[in-house]
Formats: C-alpha cells, structure tokens, sequence
C-alpha cells in the first residue's frame, strides 16, 4: 500500500526537553558513526508526543541523527505503526481485527467506532478527541476481543463495555487498562483450573496493568518526564573504561639446552 504524508502539516516541531534527553541518550547505544540505527525509536517517541508523525517531525529526527531526509521518510512510511495522518485528540484506538478477536466479536468494536467516532478508519471525530483503525492481531488472543490505546491494552470487550470506555475517556477519565471482566491476566474466564495455590495473597493487578495504574495518566501524550532517564549501557562504558583491565605478566621462559650450552 502507497503510504503519503498528511496534505495539512503543521509549520515546526521540536521535541521536549525531555524527549530531547531521551532521544540523544538513545543515540549513544550505537557505535559512533552509526546514529542512524536509532531512527526507529527516535520516530516513535516523536510520535508518541504528537500523537502522529508529521513532516517536520521526521526532518528533525534525520538533522537529529544527520540522515538524508528521504531516508528516514522511507522508514516513516514503510512500518505502518507509524501514524501519517492527525489521530484523536485524547486516544487512538487500535481494534484488533484478527481471527481470534474476529470471532469474538470485534466487528461488534468496529461498529461502535463507526457509531461514536467516524464512519471510517483514520478520520478524527467531529469534537477532535478520537479515531480509530482496525489493525493486525496484537497477541492477546486470549483475551479477545481487544483494544489498543498507546501501550495499554483494553481486553474482554463487549460493545457495551466499549462504549463506556469511550464515554469515560471522553469525560476526561482514564479507565484501568487489562481485562475489563476482572480477569488478572489470562487465565480461563471461567477461573483457574490449575496452580490455585498461586491464587491467595497475589497483587490486585499484574505487574502491566500494576505499571499503568501507578503512572496514572497513561493515555496522554509523552512529555518525557513520565519515567526516570536510565542508561546503564553509559555505565557500563564508563566503568569499563575507568577501571581497564591489567594485563597478566607473562611466566618467564624457561632456559633450552642450547642456551645452557653456551655458558
């Protein structure tokens, strides 16, 4: 499929202060020379702060990382995770479409979609807060039918239970990602059928679900300051460096016949 750039751009980007930090840490996981390995992530976290990714934002990863601007347009618009076009406001919703979410009932999400935010996918809403698409399976298919919004997943939808997550986000909620039956993870809907023992004491939520909730507002836009800049690989380095390693002096040769012979 021929992929293009939204006809409407806007005039500048430029990223946070933060997202700054983080991108020029990302560049020092590769050799010198060789920045243009982090042009993926570089493109990601460019659009998870807009939302999309836009012309000026892909010209100031390829300046970023001195890249021919065609180049990092051809990565731009050859992975389809990458967002050509303006999307929602407050959330993009990803409904997987593949046969297991197919089967139970994700054409009943689509449908909500197409009543609540537009007719058809890529089309942001009239109030500007949404739009959606229908994508490739997404591998919770134990837990379909499933939505995805940024990095959380939303599973154990009905059309009900989809309309209402769209209602709360629009009054400016963030409903708690994972299953919304109150499965843990996935387990057997109908409860564990195996290591019960591990039932009793466990945390309310799983260690995903546990990570979103303690963020809080996991739908908004990354700013960059929602985590701690971490990188242990300049630790490493450094330490390797400060502290190099002695060579081990080698064992004194021992004496051959013939050299005891000329004495």
């Amino acid at each position: 499929m021929l992929r293009r750039l939204h006809a409407d751009q806007p005039s500048a980007f430029a990223f946070t202060p933060a997202n700054q930090a983080w991108a020029e840490a990302q560049m020092t996981k590769f050799p010198e020379g060789r920045q243009a390995s982090a042009v993926i992530p570089l493109l990601w976290r460019a659009q998870e702060q807009e939302g999309w990714l836009t012309r000026p934002a892909i010209e100031a990863v390829a300046d970023l990382l001195g890249m021919a601007y065609i180049r990092v347009l051809e990565v731009a618009t050859f992975y389809f995770m990458f967002q050509l076009q303006p999307v929602g406001q407050i959330a993009h919703f990803q409904i997987c479409g593949t046969t297991t979410c197919m089967i139970c009932g994700a054409e009943d999400l689509v449908s909500i979609c197409k009543e609540k935010i537009a007719s058809k996918p890529h089309v942001v809403s009239g109030d500007g807060k949404f739009s959606w698409e229908e994508v490739e399976c997404l591998g919770a298919c134990a837990n379909a039918p499933m939505v995805q919004i940024g990095k959380d997943y939303y599973e154990d939808l009905t059309a009900e239970k989809f309309a209402a997550l769209i209602d709360d986000l629009a009054a400016g909620k963030v409903p708690t990602p994972g299953s919304q039956t109150g499965r843990y993870a996935a387990e057997p809907a109908m409860g564990l059928t195996s290591l019960q023992d591990h039932e009793a004491g466990k945390a309310a939520f799983n260690a995903s679900v546990q990570l979103a909730v303690d963020l809080g507002d996991t739908v908004k836009r990354i700013d960059g300051s929602e985590v701690p800049l971490l990188t242990p690989w300049l630790g490493k380095a450094a330490k390797a460096k400060a502290t190099p390693k002695t060579k081990a002096k080698a064992a004194p040769k021992a004496k051959t016949a013939k050299a005891k012979e000329t004495k």
